[in-house]
């Protein structure tokens, strides 16, 4: 085993008495010394009921004949951080989150790993850390919340329940009594956000990657079948040592495909893109961001989750969960291993389907994918859009820019009704070097929905969006801004055209004009010049590279 570095030999006399120092008793010496990576947090929703989790984990790891030590890694609420400075913090966060599994694992020779997760930047930085020590590893999703109630409303989510509730107060459409209702109703539950917002959607990808156990994804993180498969996979990480599974025998070429195929059939979040295409490379396996548009030409979607329907994820679990897509996708998914021992085919094979809900594959009455990505002028190395939450009729859009070089300046825009129908919503200089660290848009889209904006105009940017976005929103805008991207010289009153299904994004501005307006571009100056931050933006690469450093 791995931890006989630190714990067999007469030379290790001093790192036996450390061990004992921390509890392991003689007899234990000699078990596979299991790490559970915990990101328990009292500041995030979806993480502070992870203390109960950390036990059931335990308490499986011991009964498999393991012994189990809980460490702790960062955790960032992007709900929180989200509108302000602090969201430039949320995607460095995951690679934060990888280092630091990384290093403790590492450092103290362990066997094993189960790794609780659930919020947006923490179960990639989960995953890829994994990869990168590549010993046997397992994933805990720690589940959605319960859907909010309130009064006459139903089935409310944490973007419907509060951040376009705000737009409609804005609008005159409900009372301040109202609003301040919903926003104590909104988000009954520890948990990940109720849609098919990034948490969720990695949660899913997660378990059709292989390395979280069946219906993990999608059970309530206030259900005892969270408990259950929190015990469980403290069980199975032992199996998975005594077999030395690696997740590089999980997560295959043809396993990131079946994420990008099942991301696709979902219409889940646009920062599955930045994503994936990390998970990718710290796996060494070349999948790029043409994978992505190569998929979404020929799959299509089969369910539509909040945001782009009143559907939760408490109806997603009760329809099936991941293991029902994965039956209604079989046909479309290739056959991989998984941690629990079965095989995707077996999987679906013995799933429970709701198929008026996740219908099979071939009876969907949806055309597109739900996501895709556009390429033009002002997109050369490609930009991403939730196809999911377009209206079928706004798939073609032209409008009028209207410029903003960071969000704040745009939400000021919103706020005093300087938006009108027509106008496309410029907001660059909010990369991931520009940023830094591209910032998620979700307080300017859905303040856009709730005034009632959604379908008659626009926004574009060089950040990125919140899984909860919906409307005819384009992200990861490449190359950005601050790297001299096209998106930096656009100007107030040029036209912009949208063509989702030619996969087209063009300023409509003639070449020779963006050569002048290029000679008269400022160089950027950067906005942080020490710190993490700093460092972040010197070393990090563009979205379409999955934002990696």
């Amino acid at each position: 085993m791995k931890s006989d570095n630190i714990k067999s030999g007469i030379s290790r006399t001093p790192h036996r008495g450390l061990l004992m120092a921390a509890g392991v008793s003689k007899k234990n010496m000699k078990a596979p010394f299991i790490g559970i990576a915990s990101p328990f947090s009292d500041l995030v929703p979806g993480h502070i009921g992870m203390r109960d989790l950390e036990r059931q984990i335990e308490k499986g790891i011991h009964s498999a004949g393991g012994q189990a030590f809980i460490f702790g890694v960062p955790a960032i609420c992007d709900g929180i951080a989200m509108g302000h400075s602090g969201m430039r913090y949320s995607l460095p966060s995951r690679d934060l989150i990888a280092d630091c599994v990384e290093s403790v694992a590492a450092a103290h020779q362990l066997d094993g790993i189960v790794l609780l997760s659930n919020c947006d930047k923490i179960t990639p930085g989960m995953l890829i850390g994994a990869l990168r020590l590549n010993i046997p590893a397992i994933i805990v999703t720690a589940g959605p919340m319960l859907d909010g109630e309130c009064r006459n409303h139903h089935k409310l989510t944490m973007v419907t329940g509060s951040f376009e509730a705000v737009g409609k107060f804005r609008n005159g459409e409900i009372t301040e009594e109202e609003l301040l209702a919903l926003e104590e109703e909104s988000c009954p539950s520890a948990g990940a956000c109720q849609g098919m917002y990034t948490a969720n959607t990695m949660a899913c990808l997660t378990e059709i990657l292989g390395m979280s156990l069946p219906y993990c994804a999608s059970a309530s993180a206030v259900s005892s079948r969270k408990r259950r498969i929190a015990f469980e996979s403290g069980m199975q990480v032992v199996e998975l040592v005594k077999n030395d599974t690696k997740p590089s025998d999980i997560i295959t070429k043809d396993a990131m495909i079946n994420a990008i195929t099942a991301s696709l059939a979902l219409g889940g979040s646009t920062n599955t893109f930045l994503h994936l295409l990390a998970i990718a490379n710290a796996a060494n396996l070349d999948v790029t961001i043409d994978d992505f548009d190569r998929l979404s030409r020929k799959v299509h979607q089969i369910v539509k989750i909040n945001p782009s329907s009143t559907l939760t994820m408490s109806d997603f679990h009760n329809a099936g969960g991941v293991p029902a897509v994965m039956k209604a996708l079989n046909k479309q998914l290739s056959n991989t291993k998984t941690v629990c021992g079965l095989t995707t085919s077996e999987i679906a094979q013995n799933a429970y389907i709701d198929t008026k809900i996740i219908p099979l594959y071939e009876n969907s009455t949806y055309t597109e994918a739900g996501l895709g990505v556009l390429y033009g002028n002002l997109a050369q190395d490609g930009c991403v859009i939730k196809i999911s939450g377009v209206a079928p009729e706004c798939y073609e859009f032209e409008g009028t820019a209207k410029t903003f070089d960071s969000e704040e300046a745009a939400m000021d825009a919103l706020e005093n009704d300087k938006i009108k129908a027509g106008d496309v919503i410029v907001i660059r200089y909010e990369g991931p070097a520009g940023g830094p660290g591209m910032r998620e848009m979700l307080a300017p889209t859905s303040l856009l929905v709730g005034k009632g904006l959604g379908k008659s105009c626009a926004l574009i940017t060089d950040g990125r969006f919140s899984g909860a976005t919906r409307g005819i929103c384009v992200g990861h805008i490449c190359p950005e801004a601050a790297k001299g991207g096209v998106i930096a010289l656009v100007r107030d009153g040029d036209k912009i055209k949208i063509d989702i299904p030619n996969r087209k994004i063009e300023l409509l501005v003639s070449n020779v004009e963006l050569e002048t307006r290029r000679s008269q571009l400022k160089p950027f100056e950067p906005k942080v010049k020490s710190g993490y931050l700093y460092k972040y933006a010197q070393n990090v690469h563009d979205a379409s590279h999955g934002a990696i450093v």
